[in-house]
């Protein structure tokens, strides 16, 4: 029976001592992250590709959410963390790399009756104005997307996750995930609206910015 004990005792000790370890070597590996914005380091930013998604996710017949994304886009970031109002953000994308994991459709998708990346290769969005700071790590931007050849506003949502030297890069990295909003009709994406395919298009995005300064 004591030995049943010791062993149960030991084993939690273990899993508490395990436990412990992570917290510390999360804290070792990254040892000035921070999650106040505040406490960020200005400047300018350029999107570290290889943590970047972008998705879009439209209504299909009232069937269910279609999710598709784009591969290859760019991004930089003029970050203000003092006054987070006064920072901007360009994204550019390479409507070409559309991926719906069909390569068919995805290609039919890439035509002229919807994205006709042969006369329109990008999308761009730009931020024109702060809206409003939700609480102190979510903030409203609207800004101005150009989707073939036409530029409408539209509003995006920034929560910030977290920053500090990524130990993997040594590079000083800012997290963030953007949802927005937009009718494609706005922007003469209206091919089969009529027909029950969604015309409101929800995009999300989780980034990941490095200092261009070093």
């Amino acid at each position: 029976m004591l030995s049943k004990m010791f062993c149960k005792y030991r084993q939690v000790l273990l899993v508490l001592a395990s436990s412990a370890a992570l917290v510390s070597c999360d804290r070792l590996i990254t040892p000035d992250f921070e999650t106040s914005v505040a406490e960020l380091r200005g400047g300018q930013y350029t999107l570290d590709k290889e943590h970047a998604t972008l998705l879009w996710k439209i209504d299909h017949l009232g069937f269910s959410r279609y999710i598709g994304r784009f591969d290859d886009f760019d991004a930089t970031l003029d970050f203000d963390a003092e006054n987070v109002e006064n920072s901007s953000l360009e994204v550019i994308i390479d409507t070409a790399s559309l991926d719906v994991n069909n390569e068919a459709f995805a290609e039919d998708l890439r035509g002229d009756d919807w994205f006709d990346v042969a006369n329109h290769p990008q999308a761009v969005f730009r931020t024109t104005a702060f809206v409003e700071a939700v609480d102190e790590d979510t903030f409203v931007f609207d800004g101005d997307l150009t989707l073939l050849g036409n530029t409408g506003p539209v509003t995006m949502t920034v929560n910030f996750n977290g920053g500090g030297r990524n130990f993997l890069t040594r590079r000083y990295t800012l997290g963030f995930s953007a949802t927005a909003e937009f009718l494609r009709s706005d922007f003469g994406l209206d091919n089969m609206v009529s027909f029950g395919v969604g015309d409101e298009i929800q995009i999300e995005v989780h980034v990941e910015f490095q200092d261009s300064s070093l």
